[in-house]
């Protein structure tokens, strides 16, 4: 494909991803399975630009006047010192441009605000301020940055120095995670897909998982012979990583709402030899024995500010209505978690959000609603390295940590 025809496809796809809330990856992994005719090479330069325009979106479409994916294809034309005007041709590539597009081509660039240097919806600006004060840019910042890939070694069946060295063999630069014992980091890049077809993923040796998710894992202390419930399971990523720190040895009741969520935790906990897990297909019932659990961990939906690194989309597909939506969601299934935990037992409430109201402000209206229970120290409990952000509860971004943004706290009922 020529460079105009590449253009002219990032352009497509970028006009598309308005009109779907697929994530970005998995809208282009379909899109190109329906173009067969671009190659490897193609598909890699074009994906890098629709990445580079969705991470620098607000700045691209302040330069340009014009949030339209033409503007922002533009505007990042224009950074990288690009001849346009060739590359606006019409035939495979875009077609000319207009009178409007050249006038914001010579245009001075503008003074930008905080919210467009920071990549981040205006609307967000207060609770953002109150979760990173003056440190508010460095902060998101951080977040325009491409994430590692980070891996939880599965120690049921491996042992992270082997997996280590297994992945150097196969020519990946793959490092120890700062402060997870069980993790692997390894620079995001090129090659990065095929660590799933590894045979050393397809025999359980390792799951993919966020250093941020690992930690909150293991801050959750789940320990052999407790019986434990995993209320929003999505696929099951922090009930396996338990199940490891369980030794396999007690019992892990998983749900979520969303069944097709759930479902790939039965293949995952088969592969990774976690027997202790069982999935509940609904609320009550036999599966869930007297509803009174030793641990209830959380992982509510929310907005997913702290994965922006991965999914720069959400940035501007959170709305103040579904964020309110969320924060209803967020105390309704705290107090459902509630109802499970049993006296002296914890509940761990997390969130991959930066957001103070999706955050403190939910576990502050949580205590006031229920009384009987109280926040516990994350930080004294913790044994391992010291790790920022970790005290009375423990708090992840990517400038303090490394990690994606993460939150976590822990309640225990008297």
């Amino acid at each position: 494909m020529t460079p105009a025809a590449r253009l002219q496809m990032a352009i497509e796809i970028l006009e598309g991803l308005e009109q779907t809330a697929q994530p970005f990856d998995r809208f282009l992994r379909d899109w190109f399975r329906s173009r067969r005719f671009a190659g490897s090479k193609d598909r890699r330069a074009i994906a890098e630009r629709v990445f580079a325009i969705a991470r620098r979106r607000a700045h691209l479409a302040h330069r340009m006047a014009s949030g339209h994916p033409r503007a922002l294809a533009i505007g990042l034309l224009l950074e990288e010192g690009a001849d346009i005007q060739a590359l606006f041709t019409g035939g495979y590539g875009p077609s000319p441009l207009t009178d409007d597009e050249r006038v914001a081509i010579a245009a001075a660039p503008q003074p930008e605000p905080d919210w467009v240097k920071g990549e981040f919806p205006h609307w967000l600006e207060d609770d953002l301020c109150r979760a990173f004060g003056t440190n508010l840019l460095q902060e998101m910042t951080a977040l325009q940055e491409r994430a590692p890939v980070d891996l939880r070694v599965n120690s049921l069946k491996a042992d992270r120095a082997e997996v280590l060295a297994a992945l150097k063999v196969e020519g990946f630069a793959a490092a120890p995670t700062p402060h997870s014992l069980w993790g692997i980091r390894i620079a995001s890049g090129e090659g990065n897909a095929a660590l799933a077809k590894l045979p050393l993923f397809e025999s359980g040796a390792f799951e993919f998982q966020d250093e941020a998710a690992q930690l909150a894992s293991l801050l959750a202390r789940a320990e052999p012979g407790m019986r434990v419930l995993d209320l929003a399971a999505g696929a099951g990523g922090k009930a396996l990583a338990m199940a490891a720190s369980m030794n396999d040895k007690g019992a892990i009741l998983a749900f979520d709402d969303n069944a097709a969520r759930l479902a790939p935790l039965a293949e995952r906990a088969q592969r990774a030899g976690a027997r202790c897990i069982t999935l509940a297909e609904k609320r009550g019932g036999p599966l869930w024995g007297n509803g009174k659990f030793d641990l209830v961990f959380l992982d509510a939906p929310c907005s997913g500010t702290g994965t922006w690194r991965r999914q720069p989309e959400l940035r501007w597909r959170l709305t103040p209505e579904r964020l309110a939506e969320l924060t209803r969601i967020q105390d309704w299934l705290l107090d459902d978690a509630a109802r499970h935990t049993t006296a002296g037992g914890r509940l761990v409430y997390a969130t991959c959000s930066l957001l103070p109201v999706e955050n403190q402000d939910r576990v502050a209206a949580f205590l006031s609603r229920n009384p009987g229970f109280a926040t516990l120290d994350l930080g004294a409990s913790w044994s391992g390295k010291p790790v920022p952000g970790l005290g009375t509860d423990f708090r992840a971004t990517p400038q303090t940590t490394g990690t994606d943004g993460f939150y976590c706290v822990a309640l225990r009922r008297s």
